[in-house]
């Protein structure tokens, strides 16, 4: 007799996933994790990509997740089929950049992962808008029977509404978005290939494009061509892979570059619900208002 379906999900692979129950033992990437988290669901483990420590998880993108009661998995080349059902999990979600290929896992893994266990793909790619990528990860919360509660979205448009009053004037202070890249050098992002980034344009931040030329989301230029753009507010990327803020601070073409603006943390894989989002809109519109 065959097993009765109580749950299914159809991803953005456009595959359904089907389970005889309502899974409950989630592994997740982490940027996913985090986002389920606020959700209400509280992924058994996580795992992380090619650009993270294979033995801890990095704290930029894992947003509120009790990391004590969280197993990381691995990332990277230690993540196979082994480790990544070692946690014996019954749902495991991930995100993709386009195309329906998995982040984070070579695609071997990623198929043999299959054969175990359902596997759902969000695609967090840059053709989507924050807002449709947040809603699947609340259909997906909802099917696994939670979702984020209506305090957070009442919070993410309080601060929606006041950057745009922050913003409605003529004169706009230049934000520049970048990751730093050593003493040398930085990766300027091209603000119309983030989805988070696009909202902070429509709310009327002004964002300084780079200049055309290689990269399709990132323009790498020298510190001193960073500093021409007199940046009055600079996102700067905390994760892992990006070189630490406090290594720059010290001296070279980085200070030039942010003596007189705000820096903000940015995580370039945010976490996806209404909460966090409405967290780095508070720390852009602070930015501004200083």
């Amino acid at each position: 007799m065959r097993e009765q379906t109580v749950w299914q999900f159809s991803d953005d692979r456009g595959q359904v996933s089907t389970a005889g129950r309502c899974p409950t033992r989630v592994l997740a990437y982490v940027q996913a994790g985090a986002t389920l988290w606020d959700h209400g669901i509280r992924p058994t483990g996580i795992f992380g990509s090619g650009h993270d420590d294979p033995a801890v998880p990095d704290t930029a993108k894992t947003g509120s997740l009790p990391l004590v009661d969280v197993a990381y998995a691995g990332a990277g080349a230690t993540l196979d089929v082994d480790a990544l059902l070692s946690g014996e999990p019954d749902l495991v979600v991930a995100v993709s950049y386009g195309g329906g290929q998995v982040y984070g896992l070579d695609p071997e893994t990623a198929k043999h992962l299959e054969g175990h266990v359902p596997v759902v793909v969000i695609d967090v790619g840059q053709t989507r808008t924050l807002a449709e990528i947040g809603d699947r990860f609340a259909e997906l919360a909802r099917s696994l029977g939670a979702g984020e509660p209506a305090a957070a979205t009442q919070e993410l448009e309080a601060a929606r509404d006041r950057l745009r009053v922050l913003t409605a004037g003529p004169d706009r202070a230049r934000v520049l978005a970048l990751s730093p890249a050593g003493q040398e050098q930085a990766h300027l992002a091209r603000p119309r290939m983030w989805p988070e980034l696009r909202v902070l344009t429509e709310l009327g931040v002004g964002l300084v494009e780079p200049a055309e030329g290689p990269g399709a989301n990132w323009s790498t230029v020298g510190w001193g061509q960073a500093a021409a753009l007199r940046p009055a507010v600079v996102l700067a990327d905390i994760r892992a892979n990006a070189t630490p803020l406090d290594e720059l601070r010290t001296d070279g073409p980085w200070a030039s570059a942010v003596r007189s603006a705000r820096v903000v943390p940015w995580n370039p894989e945010p976490v996806c619900s209404a909460r966090a989002h409405a967290r780095f809109l508070a720390l852009v519109a602070d930015a501004l208002e200083a």
